[in-house]
């Protein structure tokens, strides 16, 4: 087989018919992909090589001579075409290993290898395998030929026509470059100017592609499909600016829109002696069109370039189309296409900082038990309803008020406080809202800041508007609050408060104290309840009622709960090594901690980490949690007692118990609230709460303990009352796990001697 690059060959001959000759000898091949157009021949016929490096040998195309690159089969050419680069034309045989290799090459040159720029021009001396219009229409190829059509003269053609073709796709290359220039601009230029931007560069573009001066026009025809016919100029150059910005009409300029209306008509490119249209074929619900003065009538080269350069315009205008939906996106409602929570908040940053901050006012408008309407009435009754409340918002309160929609049934209103205030907003929901001849009654809550009064950015005044809002919604629905200094002082304390409790769990600043809890009768301690402390570096306590919400409101409390469960736990396993088998730990669980879906879990794996004996761990839950939703704290609290702790409920007789469901809890213990214990040494009367919290543990078989002992003589009465246990002052204050150790062991040696 010869060798796969041969030199490049001279001829003299002027004969049109090919010669077959014989293989000259080698000549120095020109080497540069800069200096030369490199042409591939493939063909499995030898002869075929050596007649066309003949007769195209003296081809010289602007100043460029020709290097071949020879294949003698598909798999071979395969093989070069993975290395070899700048290849500009290809001569293919069709049939070569099989009948069909030429064209399979063709599909693995276009698909595999992604060389689209090459140009193929396919041969075969056997048309009938392959026809020539589906050949043409599937394999993306130049040209089609018969070998013995190809005359020296036609074969001339076809390669100069293909490689001039191949040079003016690398152009385009260049060209992209710019359009893609045009299509990354900023994203609000996109969306104020985009499209214009780059139908402007489009046209540009066409007169360098063409050679020629770009006068021309570039239209939009909206919505063609539901019958929209008007052709809106959308960019104009050179001698046709005059026509900026307008509706083409007929009267406008008769020329230009027949040519333009005939390209959307017949979807393609058309041209004329001394003007072209090209049509954009893009995916989005407009069509686009231009119009180009030429100089001359387009070549058939020049009009495969325009193909090509159509489909990638189209591909821009499809992104900037895009790029102006997402610019709706972003700062839009897609349903009532008011301006959403980030747009809003651009408006916000230029009122706070213009003139007309003093005089206006911010109001959040929460529709109230709208949820419920929507899950009465469905979806997109509620859908209607929404963009009922913006219609009304808007067209009532006026021109220079702002109206945005920045959550699911919450609207924002923003202007001059004459105009935005409760009076106003709120006397729009007096009327009914009509709804698919529905009538509706809605109210609102209202939650505004005054500008004038607010220090910081946008986005700052609309989390004071929100503040405001919930305090009005903790007041009473269809009301209003405005917001004040003192409510900003008070969040911004509980978000640095929750910030230092992070901080300080992190650094270890929390720790567990435990206070013992005591047999009345023999003053024996039986078990410990585990209390979170927080002591600041500088040495001050943090009350547990500051920090607790705080820590249930963020989260942190499943954290830090976990952590106090282990550290009891591994405390109680620590006094049983000491002596103290029959020893309880009294453990608080949060509402937030114990709803949590892993909270079992958490037990699970914090007894057995520990070795904590399940038997002697309790946990704490308040009446109030006991009593909100029963039937999944009944449920909840069966799982907790098959691993065999025991349920205690704090702060009982401050609700409301239900005793149906008391019977029902699988609960071991009732705790008297500290607030009881006090009342039981000031009159006969103050006993009897107390008195009826024993007597209904001793009736379901309840262990009772009282807290918050802090005298003898409270002692002795809840004794006299029958309540076995009690926790205080009067016994011991919390402590530490080391100085609970030491307590409980002097406990017992007193207790021996």
């Amino acid at each position: 087989m010869p060798p796969p690059v041969t030199p490049l060959e001279q001829s003299k001959d002027d004969q049109d018919d090919l010669v077959f000759l014989e293989e000259h000898p080698a000549a120095p091949a020109m080497t540069g992909a800069r200096n030369v157009w490199r042409v591939m021949i493939i063909d499995d016929d030898e002869d075929v090589h050596s007649t066309t490096t003949f007769a195209l040998g003296n081809l010289d195309m602007q100043q460029r001579p020709l290097e071949f690159v020879h294949a003698y089969s598909a798999g071979q050419a395969r093989e070069l075409l993975k290395h070899e680069t700048e290849i500009a034309v290809i001569l293919l045989d069709v049939v070569m290993e099989q009948d069909d290799a030429g064209l399979h090459l063709v599909r693995y040159i276009r698909e595999t290898l992604q060389l689209h720029d090459v140009r193929i021009i396919l041969r075969t001396g056997q048309p009938g395998y392959a026809p020539e219009i589906d050949a043409i229409r599937d394999f993306d190829i130049n040209d089609y030929k018969t070998k013995s059509e190809l005359t020296r003269i036609k074969l001339f053609t076809t390669v100069t026509a293909a490689i001039r073709s191949y040079e003016q796709i690398r152009k385009i290359n260049d060209n992209r470059r710019g359009l893609n220039q045009i299509v990354a601009a900023s994203t609000e230029l996109m969306a104020l100017h985009g499209v214009q931007n780059f139908a402007a560069g489009v046209l540009a573009q066409i007169g360098d592609l063409l050679g020629c001066e770009a006068n021309g026009v570039l239209c939009v025809q909206e919505c063609p499909d539901e019958g929209c016919h008007e052709l809106m100029v959308i960019a104009t150059t050179g001698t046709f600016r005059h026509l900026d910005n307008i509706t083409l009409t007929v009267r406008e300029d008769q020329r230009i829109h027949d040519a333009l209306e005939a390209s959307l008509a017949q979807r393609c490119n058309l041209y004329g002696a001394d003007y072209i249209t090209l049509y954009f074929a893009g995916k989005a619900s407009r069509d686009f069109v231009a119009f180009l003065e030429v100089r001359r009538a387009p070549t058939e080269i020049d009009e495969r370039l325009l193909e090509v350069f159509c489909s990638n315009v189209a591909v821009g205008l499809d992104n900037v189309e895009l790029m102006s939906h997402l610019h709706n996106a972003a700062f839009y409602d897609q349903l009532s296409k008011l301006p959403n929570r980030t747009r809003l908040v651009e408006i916000l940053d230029a009122t706070v900082a213009g003139p007309a901050r003093d005089e206006a006012t911010l109001s959040l408008v929460d529709l109230d038990h709208f949820a419920e309407t929507n899950d009465a009435l469905g979806h997109q009754f509620g859908d209607l309803l929404l963009i009922g409340v913006a219609n009304r918002l808007q067209t009532e309160l006026g021109a220079h008020v702002t109206v945005a929609r920045i959550g699911g049934d919450i609207f924002c209103v923003l202007g001059n406080s004459e105009q935005v205030n409760p009076g106003n907003i709120l006397g729009l929901f007096q009327r009914a809202f009509s709804i698919d001849g529905q009538d509706v009654q809605l109210s609102a809550t209202l939650g505004l800041v005054r500008l004038g009064e607010h220090e910081g950015s946008g986005a700052d005044a609309l989390k004071d508007a929100d503040i405001a809002l919930k305090r009005a919604k903790s007041q009473q629905r269809a009301g209003h609050f405005y917001f004040s200094r003192s409510m900003g002082v008070e969040i911004r304390e509980r978000v640095r408060m929750m910030h230092a409790l992070r901080t300080a769990f992190g650094q270890n600043q929390l720790f567990v104290v435990y206070q013992p809890q005591i047999d009345l009768v023999t003053r024996n301690p039986v078990g410990a309840e585990a209390l979170l402390r927080w002591q600041t570096p500088d040495g001050k306590f943090i009350s547990p009622d500051r920090f607790i919400p705080i820590a249930e409101y963020s989260g942190l409390i499943i954290d830090l709960g976990e952590w106090v469960m282990r550290t009891a736990c591994r405390e109680l396993v620590d006094l049983r090594k000491s002596g103290h088998h029959d020893f309880m730990m009294s453990i608080n669980v949060s509402q937030v901690q114990f709803r949590h879906p892993h909270f079992l879990d958490m037990l699970k794996r914090a007894l057995e980490d520990t070795g904590a004996p399940p038997q002697n761990i309790e946990l704490e839950i308040t009446e109030s949690m006991a009593m909100e939703e029963p039937d999944m704290l009944i449920k909840m609290l069966a799982q907790i007692k098959q691993t065999g702790v025991s349920i205690a409920i704090d702060d009982f007789g401050t609700g409301f118990s239900s005793l149906s469901y008391l019977q029902r809890l699988q609960i071991d213990r009732l705790k008297i609230d500290r607030a009881f214990v006090t009342e039981i040494t000031g009159s006969a009367r103050g006993s009897s709460i107390a008195e009826m919290v024993i007597q209904l543990g001793r009736n379901l078989g309840l262990s009772v303990i009282a807290e918050g002992v802090e005298d003898e003589r409270q002692a002795q009465i809840l004794q006299a009352l029958g309540c076995p246990l009690a926790q205080g002052f009067l016994f011991a204050r919390p402590m530490t796990a080391a100085a609970l150790d030491g307590w409980l062991n002097n406990d017992a040696l007193e207790s021996a001697t």
